[in-house]
């Protein structure tokens, strides 16, 4: 394994070497461009389908994001698309990493490559008319959403955000204007607008892999969580962590305050999927000739979330939000001492809502925040409550209702 600083002037080193130079094979020569972990699951798919051995193309080049510093202590790392590459031996040479892909020293080695195909995948970067010209069958991209809907950098958030019923992913061409290209092919799945964003579809996940009868077994169960907990989850993940590039370790154990894997990387390997089937169309040209233009009037836009839409307004309709992970959904609640009278402020980070069906949001004092059956409850706008499973205080781990609550020993709790 290549040292960090070796890694890093290897990946900002575009001059193309002999051994670079583009394959004398037969296969049809395909670029990936992509950066984050999601991306690492699209980029294993199209590895595991080049090594067949009636497979029409080969990974010639890796496009990715520089690296950066992440973690604490902010050390220098090749984004996570480079080092899955690394990790499953594909040449340093051949990974680049322009901080923008218009740059003309890249751009002169890129077209030395001679791609015919180019996939984009959460890659992070515009792609300029000048790069989009060069791939001779054009590029193709993943969206994680049902296109004209939600263009734009956070889709997925904005979709749950919006309390559609329903998303899914896209197989796209790329055009200069933001995500509006020509739709190859599209997969729809089901929201459940209970659960959040890393739970939800989860038995659509299971139907798509192959584990239907679990699920049967699953729903008519005398207790089912009790029976997913024990069975359905560890079986699930056994199999996520062969497709999805994360293991199982990652995983935390199932329960109504669990998580099940991020929605991302489950709508990316369904995309991934949706990819290999449609290479041979892309490549042979026919894919381009049936692709569905998309129709602007349709289109919706999905922009970048910033960290000061993560607090929550408790005027708004209640509903299950997008922000799980990051920014989080943080709200402001008011501590009363009820022998003193006095108050505090505390910000908490709400991990697990649900909309509260229990009651009427009438019923309950306008500012006042309940505790009943384990959760807390908020009265909201439009004559909804909003049921609080989990939290978390500054600092501190996650913790449920229950524990928040008691911890709170005998104080009161009122909205702002």
């Amino acid at each position: 394994m290549l040292s960090s600083s070796v890694m890093i002037r290897r990946f900002c080193t575009f001059t193309l070497t002999a051994s670079s130079s583009p394959s004398t094979s037969n296969k049809k020569r395909l670029v990936f461009l992509g950066s984050p972990q999601v991306s690492a699951s699209v980029l294993d798919a199209l590895f595991n389908a080049s090594a067949a051995p009636d497979s029409l193309f080969q990974v010639t080049a890796i496009v990715t994001q520089p690296p950066s510093g992440r973690d604490r202590g902010r050390k220098v790392m090749p984004s996570p698309v480079a080092q899955h590459a690394l990790d499953r031996g594909f040449p340093s040479d051949m990974i680049f990493t322009p901080v923008k892909a218009g740059e003309e020293a890249f751009l002169f080695n890129f077209k030395s490559l001679e791609p015919e195909l180019c996939v984009t995948a959460a890659y992070g970067n515009i792609l300029p008319t000048k790069f989009l010209n060069i791939p001779s069958k054009g590029t193709v991209n993943i969206h994680p959403s049902l296109l004209p809907l939600y263009r734009g950098a956070a889709p997925v958030q904005r979709a749950l955000q919006g309390g559609v019923k329903d998303t899914g992913v896209s197989l796209a061409y790329t055009v200069r204007k933001l995500d509006a290209g020509p739709v190859i092919a599209r997969e729809r799945v089901t929201i459940d607008d209970q659960i959040k964003v890393f739970m939800f579809f989860f038995p659509e996940m299971l139907f798509l892999i192959g584990l239907s009868s679990w699920v049967d077994a699953w729903l008519s169960s005398a207790s089912p969580l009790c029976w997913m907990q024990q069975k359905l989850i560890p079986a699930a993940c056994s199999y996520w962590e062969k497709i999805l590039v994360i293991p199982s370790s990652q995983f935390s154990q199932f329960s109504l305050l669990g998580k099940a894997p991020d929605l991302l990387e489950l709508l990316f390997n369904l995309g991934s999927k949706l990819l290999i089937r449609e290479l041979p169309s892309i490549f042979d040209g026919s894919a381009s000739g049936r692709a569905e233009k998309q129709d602007d009037s349709k289109a919706t836009l999905a922009p970048k979330i910033t960290p000061e839409e993560s607090w929550l307004s408790f005027e708004e309709d209640a509903h299950v939000r997008a922000f799980a992970g990051w920014p989080g959904t943080r709200a402001r609640l008011k501590v009363i001492d009820p022998s003193t009278g006095e108050s505090s402020i505390i910000e908490l980070k709400i991990i697990t809502t649900r909309v509260y069906g229990g009651i009427r949001s009438q019923d309950i004092e306008a500012n006042e925040v309940l505790y009943t059956k384990g959760s807390l409850v908020i009265p909201c706008g439009v004559g909804t409550a909003l049921e609080v499973l989990e939290i978390q205080l500054p600092g501190k781990r996650a913790v449920n209702a229950a524990a928040f609550w008691n911890g709170l020993r005998g104080q009161m709790l009122k909205k702002l």
